[in-house]
C-alpha cells in the first residue's frame, strides 16, 4: 500500500473528480481511519504565480481553524512526490454516511428534513464566515448525512475572504450549478457566494431540481446570471418565511443575501431544530465564547447569539438507497 509522508496509509480509492482524488486512509501514528484528498498534478502545476503547494497549505490552514459539529475536521497537510513536482494533499476527518446528492438522486426530500439539512448547513457556513474562510463549493456531494446530523465536506479547498482566483483567466473553482453569478465576473468568493450556493442546495432539496433549466453549462451560467429561478412548487406545511429566505439566497446581488446566521436560525426555527451559531461582535474578528439562547429573533439582534447542539434524528425513508462514503 502506498503511504504519505510515512504516516498515511491509502487504503482504497472512494472518490475522483476533475481537480483531485479522496482515498479512505489509515493514519498509523494515531491508528484512525481519515480521508486523504490528493490534488491531482496537472492541477497543481497550473494555479498561476502561486504555486499549488503554497495555495493549499493556506487553504488547509484556514479550514482546520474550523471546529464544528457541522463541519468535516481537517487534520493534516502534505506533500507527495510527483513525476515532475510535489503534490500537494489534505487529511481530513473520515465521514460515515451518505451524500446528500444520493439521497436526492430518490427524488426531493421531505420539506422538514430538507430545513434541517440546510439550518445545519447555514450553521456550518456561519461558523467558517466568523473564521473569514468561505467554502466555495457547497452542492449536494459535499454534505454527508450521518446518525449526528449533517456533515460539510471539502473544507480543505476553501480559502480566505475575498482571495482572488489563482488563475484569473482559468475556469471559476466550484461547481457551475452552485456557483454564485457574480463569480463568473471574476470577483473572488465571499461569504455572500456561499450563501448563492446555499440558495440553489435549498431549492434543490425542497424541488428535486435546480432552480433553472439548462441543457448545457452555458446556458447555465446564462439562466443564474440573467433570469429568475423558476418557482418552487407548492410545499404543503412548508412556512412562507423559508420560501422568502431561499428566493433571497438566489438574488443576483450579493448585499441582498442573508447571511449564513440569519439563515441558520431562521430555518432551525422553522423546524424547532437546534444548531451551534458563532457569537460574534460584529466588529470582531475571532468569534466569542457560545452562549445558550433558542430565539430567532437573534438573527437581528447587534450581537448574534448561539444555540447549543442537539441532534436529532435525520432518518430519510427506508426505500431511499444507502451506502458509506467518505468527504
Amino acid at each position: 500500500m502506498r503511504t504519505l509522508g510515512g504516516r498515511y496509509q491509502l487504503v482504497q480509492r472512494i472518490g475522483i473528480g476533475g481537480m483531485s482524488e479522496v482515498w479512505r486512509g489509515h493514519d498509523r501514528v494515531l491508528d484512525r481511519p481519515v480521508a486523504v484528498k490528493i490534488m491531482a498534478p496537472a492541477v497543481a502545476g497550473t494555479l498561476g504565480e502561486v504555486s499549488g503547494v503554497d495555495l493549499v497549505r493556506s487553504e488547509a490552514r484556514s479550514a482546520a481553524r474550523l471546529a464544528h459539529p457541522n463541519v468535516a475536521g481537517v487534520h493534516d497537510f502534505g506533500t507527495s512526490p510527483g513525476a515532475d513536482r510535489e503534490v500537494p494533499y489534505i487529511v481530513m476527518e473520515l465521514v460515515e454516511g451518505q451524500t446528500l446528492s444520493d439521497h436526492l438522486a430518490a427524488g426531493p426530500l421531505d420539506w422538514r428534513i430538507a430545513v434541517r439539512v440546510c439550518a445545519e448547513v447555514a450553521a456550518a457556513l456561519a461558523a467558517a464566515h466568523a473564521e473569514h474562510v468561505v467554502h466555495r463549493d457547497i452542492k449536494p456531494a459535499n454534505i454527508m448525512l450521518t446518525p449526528a446530523g449533517a456533515k460539510v465536506l471539502d473544507f480543505g479547498i476553501a480559502a480566505a475572504i475575498g482571495t482572488p482566483e489563482p488563475d484569473p483567466d482559468g475556469p471559476v473553482l466550484g461547481t457551475p450549478a452552485y456557483v454564485a453569478p457574480e463569480r463568473f465576473d471574476g470577483l473572488p468568493a465571499t461569504p455572500a457566494t456561499d450563501m448563492f450556493s446555499l440558495g440553489v442546495l435549498m431549492y434543490h432539496c425542497l424541488s428535486g431540481r435546480l432552480p433553472w433549466h439548462a441543457e448545457t453549462n452555458t446556458e447555465l451560467v446564462q439562466s443564474q446570471r440573467f433570469r429568475v429561478p423558476d418557482p418552487l412548487p407548492p410545499i404543503d406545511g412548508l412556512a412562507p418565511e423559508v420560501l422568502d429566505l431561499c428566493s433571497r439566497c438566489l438574488h443576483k446581488e450579493p448585499a441582498e443575501r442573508p447571511t449564513a446566521l440569519v439563515a441558520a436560525l431562521l430555518l432551525a426555527e422553522a423546524v424547532d431544530a437546534r444548531v451551534y451559531v458563532p457569537l460574534t461582535d460584529p466588529g470582531a474578528v475571532r468569534p466569542r465564547p457560545r452562549v445558550s439562547a433558542w430565539d430567532q429573533r437573534a438573527a437581528e439582534a447587534p450581537t448574534s447569539m448561539a444555540l447549543p447542539a442537539e441532534p436529532e434524528d435525520l432518518t430519510v425513508p427506508a426505500d431511499r438507497p444507502g451506502r458509506h462514503r467518505a468527504g
